[in-house]
């Protein structure tokens, strides 16, 4: 078990840069996840944590170590691939211990870590099989237990889950957070699924473009978005927004949104923001933070149209109408309206985030 550190880390191809100067200090123990959309350098720097990527420039540590130049061999890490990587000729008992064989461990030794590690996982049972007997979720087991038969100070996941069905992938998801509760290893995770993320994550990392937009635990991710690219990544469906803007009358506050009649401010956000009374803004507000007026009354207000309701059995997710813009509220499953008609919405101030319209950065009162 160790800590990682990056410093300044700077990634090269050809001369396009693609990780761009990132510091990021991972401590020991922590189950850190690395998440964005495809091609925002997080697998490159997973690979370069574990060696499989040289470092253009900056600073890397594995505890004490600076590894810059290390083999993957030499840095102590186990990497699990989404694709397994297991021998097909071996069985589970042998795919587990070759590394160990490799490294001229005892007999007596690695019949243990296997055992332990099939045991920790249940997986004993399957340990004189072989890969084609086993089902996708086995496999990965199998997998996640040859990493764990080396006790490394690191863990490296690259998308483990990504070629599970979506039941299987729940089932193992779930495994690896137990797995990490037993181990308390230092696991990196890396993966484009922002449910994976938020469930598994001590913190989340996201990425955009090789820069970090944020890092924090997954109610900060989630409910303290300090980036519009953050809010827009998370949550299904995600962050509704709309253009907006503040104005001051006297001491009240309002929000103009849209085409929406001007929605007067609770006097706790208008202290909040009336430094920035006149600005154009982005405001963003998540569905469940949608409401029906008569049940929050007191909650600032607008009418839109219904365009589409998906009954989705605990809940219901509504499309609604506001001009030429939408919003999606998740609502109680009694909530059934007709297509076309128009709903009082209540919107639950405690949630309001507004956003800089050029750098998306979080507006701060």
């Amino acid at each position: 078990m160790a800590d990682v550190t990056l410093r300044q880390i700077r990634k090269d191809y050809g001369g396009v840069q693609i990780i761009h100067g990132l510091d990021l200090h991972i401590k020991s123990g922590e189950f850190v996840v690395f998440v964005g959309p495809s091609g925002c350098g997080k697998s490159t720097l997973l690979r370069m944590v574990a060696g499989l990527e040289t470092i253009s420039a900056g600073d890397m540590h594995i505890g004490e170590i600076r590894v810059n130049e290390l083999a993957p061999r030499d840095r102590d890490i186990a990497m699990v691939f989404q694709d397994y990587a297991l021998y097909p000729h071996k069985t589970v008992r042998d795919n587990m211990g070759f590394g160990l064989r490799l490294r001229k461990f005892s007999s007596a030794e690695i019949e243990s870590r296997v055992n332990n590690a099939a045991e920790t996982l249940q997986i004993s049972h399957l340990l004189d099989r072989f890969p084609k007997a086993l089902s996708g979720g086995q496999r990965q087991r199998v997998a996640m237990g040859r990493a764990i038969v080396r006790q490394p100070k690191v863990f490296l996941f690259d998308e483990p889950l990504s070629n599970l069905d979506a039941l299987l992938r729940n089932q193992v998801r779930a495994e690896i957070k137990k797995l990490h509760r037993r181990v308390r290893e230092t696991v990196i995770y890396v993966t484009h699924d922002q449910v994976e993320a938020m469930t598994l994550a001590d913190r989340i990392v996201v990425l955009q473009a090789g820069r970090i937009v944020q890092v924090g635990t997954p109610d900060e991710i989630y409910g303290r978005p300090q980036h519009r690219f953050v809010a827009g990544f998370t949550g299904s469906p995600p962050m509704n927004f709309l253009p907006a803007r503040l104005a001051q009358d006297g001491d009240a506050m309002t929000l103009h949104i849209a085409n929406a009649k001007p929605l007067l401010l609770p006097s706790s956000l208008a202290q909040r923001w009336r430094s920035h009374a006149g600005r154009e803004v982005e405001f963003g507000i998540r569905p469940e933070n949608l409401s029906l007026s008569q049940q929050h009354g007191e909650w600032p207000t607008i009418e839109a149209e219904v365009e589409l309701v998906e009954l989705l059995g605990a809940e219901n997710l509504l499309t609604l109408k506001l001009g030429a813009h939408e919003l999606k509220a998740r609502l109680a499953p009694q909530v059934r309206p007709s297509i076309g008609a128009r709903l009082a919405i209540a919107l639950d101030p405690a949630h309001f985030h507004l956003f800089d319209l050029q750098t998306g950065n979080v507006i701060q009162p």
